[in-house]
């Protein structure tokens, strides 16, 4: 029975700034700036622990496309560590780290197999012979926008045929549409595996044959939770094993904690350290966003201590952890409710405020100062539909909360 293995990764993104992080601990934030590098050294152990047969790393491999030398470095050691086991590499790059960039140019070890900016295909021969054909392309700049997956045609003549491709399944508008494609397209090629990249969701479009993002190695804000890692892949004659191996030494999550049974500040404190030692890992850090609802605190003394002393006593031992949980974001809500409907009949002020937010379009307009910056083009991603609605709410929710207190 011919079979292979290899480990599925995407999205490295080594050396990422980690932007609007550097208020943290100074401990903390270097280990959150190293945290990508350890993703790919655990990446690397695992696939020399598992005896893989190849990697394929699925675009992105650099944060940008000036590729620091300290990533390149960094990156062409644990390629050596791989050579030093025989165990070949398949790379492509995507946007971020497109082949027109400008960067002091490190040699990468012959193990390291890189593809060009056209379609095509590489061959494969592991070590218990069996033949393999792997299809790809580099991004030649930064933006691509055609129908690469046509260019993408089975050559015959090999025990397995996969696929690499770093672009965006034309039906999802929550990133930009690069390389688009179909479901439908990647099944009618006839490969026997998809390894894609872009989307830092890890995500399975298609069992047979399957269609894998494995995300991103380490999330690198509060929108990319929970634990990043990439894939184990066994495929046989018959059969396709995924095994999905944590590789994130810093995970991002998001909570929400009900107040409303805490009658004084000492509850809600038990009740916040409770709720951050549910999340702690062993050997892994933890960036929390902590939405507190439902506060109702009589006492003026307490209500002002959970906003100025709250955040302060939860975190004064964290910076210390190995394990730590650290509060990035604290959002505290009074219990107390906000009745639009009853404000629009008080006066036509609210009526015309809620439709024209109910209504309103220009979102582009309003955040065009950030994107027109040359930081914000480098480092902030365009919002989805569904962040703009978010957003939008928010707003709303703050406006009406500033009205209602004057």
């Amino acid at each position: 029975m011919k079979k292979i293995s290899f480990i599925h990764a995407a999205d490295l993104h080594l050396d990422s700034p980690m932007v609007g992080l550097k208020h943290l601990p100074s401990a903390i934030f270097k280990r959150v700036k190293e945290s990508t590098f350890v993703a790919m050294r655990k990446l690397v152990a695992a696939a020399i622990h598992r005896k893989v047969d190849f990697v394929i790393l699925a675009g992105d491999l650099f944060d940008g496309e000036d590729r620091s030398l300290r990533a390149q470095s960094r990156f062409r050691t644990e390629m050596q560590k791989l050579d030093e086991e025989g165990i070949p590499v398949f790379i492509i790059h995507g946007n971020h780290d497109h082949l027109n960039g400008s960067w002091v140019h490190l040699d990468m070890p012959a193990n390291v197999h890189v593809f060009k900016s056209e379609v095509e295909a590489k061959v494969l021969h592991t070590k218990s012979g069996e033949k393999v054909h792997l299809y790809g392309f580099s991004y030649p700049t930064r933006h691509v926008f055609d129908r690469k997956i046509d260019d993408y045609r089975k050559v015959d003549e090999a025990d397995f045929h996969i696929g690499i491709l770093h672009g965006n399944e034309s039906m999802s508008s929550d990133h930009d549409n690069y390389a688009p494609f179909s479901i439908k397209d990647l099944i009618e090629k006839g490969f026997d595996y998809w390894a894609l990249g872009h989307i830092h969701k890890r995500g399975v479009l298609s069992e047979s044959p399957p269609v894998i993002y494995p995300g991103n190695i380490q999330g690198r804000n509060k929108k990319e939770t929970d634990a990043k890692g990439c894939y184990l892949v066994e495929l046989s004659d018959s059969d396709v094993k995924l095994d999905f191996i944590v590789t994130s030494d810093i995970i991002w999550q998001e909570t929400v904690l009900n107040a409303a049974s805490s009658s004084n500040f000492d509850e809600v404190l038990q009740l916040c350290q409770t709720k951050i030692d549910g999340f702690r890992q062993e050997r892994t850090g933890t960036l929390l966003t902590l939405n507190i609802d439902n506060i109702q605190l009589n006492d003026e003394r307490e209500r002002r201590g959970l906003k100025e002393e709250l955040l302060e006593l939860l975190m004064e031992e964290e910076k210390e952890e190995e394990s730590f949980v650290w509060i990035v974001d604290l959002n505290l809500k009074e219990s107390k409710e906000i009745d639009k409907e009853h404000l629009k009949t008080e006066t036509n002020f609210y009526a015309e405020l809620f439709e024209t937010i109910e209504n309103y379009r220009r979102i582009n307009e309003a955040t065009s100062p950030l994107y027109d910056h040359s930081l914000g083009r480098k480092y902030l991603s365009h919002l989805s539909e569904i962040e703009q609605e978010e957003l939008i709410e928010k707003a709303e929710k703050l406006l009406i909360e500033l009205l209602y207190q004057s």
